[in-house]
């Protein structure tokens, strides 16, 4: 596995590690800490070993069960339903399985666990398909609040969008606007509301949450488009037939049109160690951060790609695995593991129904090793995509069912 890595990095990449840049305080280095449904392992949980061994990332990928159970949980509360049919009055109308898909999240050498992912298969009534990846600082909150609660919100931006127009196209970056600000707006509602039963660490420490927030890149995959909105530092690539193509751009503070905005605003950017809104925060747009606000807006960048034949798969991350691998090298260890053969799951087997996959789940460990390997400081998590095998899977029911008509 130690070759395959080098082998996609290449001789032309510079193999010395990159600093990662962190926008919190420096902690101490801790061990590991894989998570198991992409949450804060529990205390008096095994630790891996300190020393990174990328010859162990086999041993890692036979190990999904929490990535399994993961996918589960989340169908067990309701928030999505993977149907085989869907019933529409009298007439039973097929779906077709939602792409393919993998997920790793790890603390890495934090000591706490801030990131979340959400991954809802078939979130809105039609084959819409939702991918997000939420990095927290300050605390996990917010960026857990994203998790349980962006995707309901889009779907009701949705519907209601299609019942006011129903004969024309989704505005799909009103739409993403608007459910990132009512997402905003109950983050700060929640921040300031003390009757709430669930307590986190920054509650106890300060009586009101102001200066916790989250980034937000989120995806909608539909049959026909790729809907992208970035809020932050995370990012999505998309690899159309071997290039990597970012699907959004980083907010960070010295981006010349983020600094002006911020300027405009009346506030500063100074450079403390890094670019700094206020010399604080290390990005210019999040979810929450109410204390820095207007300076720091949660109005996200929005981008509509139209799907190509082309397109072999998607990688969202947290700025984790960005500081230090590239958007060329991680579509590079993706596309290896995709085309990899590997024998197909038994009948039942986990991933046969929820989505989840094997090849993009390796595909996502590695990803996530890779980014431990060169030293990166930060909670990494990672969403690798499959869009492949959905649009070959979704052209040959078409031809099917013109067959059969």
């Amino acid at each position: 596995m130690v070759e395959l890595c080098c082998g996609v990095v290449g001789e032309s990449e510079s193999q010395t590690p990159i600093e990662p840049t962190s926008r919190r305080r420096s902690l101490d280095v801790l061990p590991l800490k894989y998570i198991a449904d992409v949450a804060p392992s529990q205390p008096g949980s095994s630790r891996k070993r300190p020393k990174l061994d990328l010859s162990d990332c086999q041993n890692a990928v036979e190990n999904r069960k929490s990535v399994h159970d993961g996918d589960n949980q989340t169908k067990e509360e309701g928030d999505s339903n993977v149907n085989d049919k869907v019933v529409s009055g009298t007439e039973v109308i097929e779906q077709l399985p939602p792409p393919k898909f993998g997920i790793t999240s790890v603390c890495g050498r934090r000591r706490d666990m801030e990131d979340s992912v959400s991954v809802h298969p078939f979130f809105s009534q039609q084959d819409f398909h939702y991918f997000g990846v939420f990095d927290g600082h300050g605390c996990s909150h917010v960026a857990t609040m994203c998790k349980e609660r962006l995707h309901q919100i889009l779907n009701e931006e949705i519907r209601e969008a299609q019942e006011k127009n129903a004969e024309l196209e989704l505005e799909w970056k009103q739409m993403m606007e608007k459910g990132f600000g009512r997402m905003d707006d109950e983050v700060q509602k929640r921040s300031h509301n003390h009757n709430q039963s669930i307590r986190c660490r920054c509650e106890l420490q300060t009586p009101h949450c102001d200066a916790v927030g989250s980034t937000a890149v989120v995806v909608v995959v539909t049959p026909e488009k790729i809907i992208v909105s970035n809020c932050g530092d995370s990012r999505a690539v998309l690899c159309r037939k071997g290039v990597a193509i970012p699907l959004s751009s980083d907010h960070k503070p010295d981006r010349p049109d983020e600094m002006n905005r911020v300027q405009s605003a009346g506030g500063r950017v100074i450079n403390w160690d890094v670019p700094r809104v206020l010399g604080v925060l290390s990005m210019s747009r999040a979810i929450g951060d109410n204390y820095l606000k207007p300076y720091v807006i949660s109005e996200p960048e929005v981008m509509v790609m139209e799907r190509s034949n082309d397109d072999e798969c998607l990688i969202l991350a947290s700025d984790g695995l960005w500081d230090v691998v590239s958007n060329e090298t991680a579509c590079g260890v993706v596309r290896m593991c995709l085309k990899a053969e590997r024998p197909p799951l038994p009948p039942g087997s986990p991933g046969t129904v929820d989505g989840s996959d094997r090849a993009c789940s390796d595909a996502s460990i590695l990803l996530t090793k890779l980014a431990l390997a060169r030293h990166s400081s930060d909670n990494v998590s990672v969403v690798v995509v499959d869009l492949k095998r959905d649009r070959q899977f979704s052209c040959r029911n078409v031809n099917n069912n013109n067959n059969v008509n």
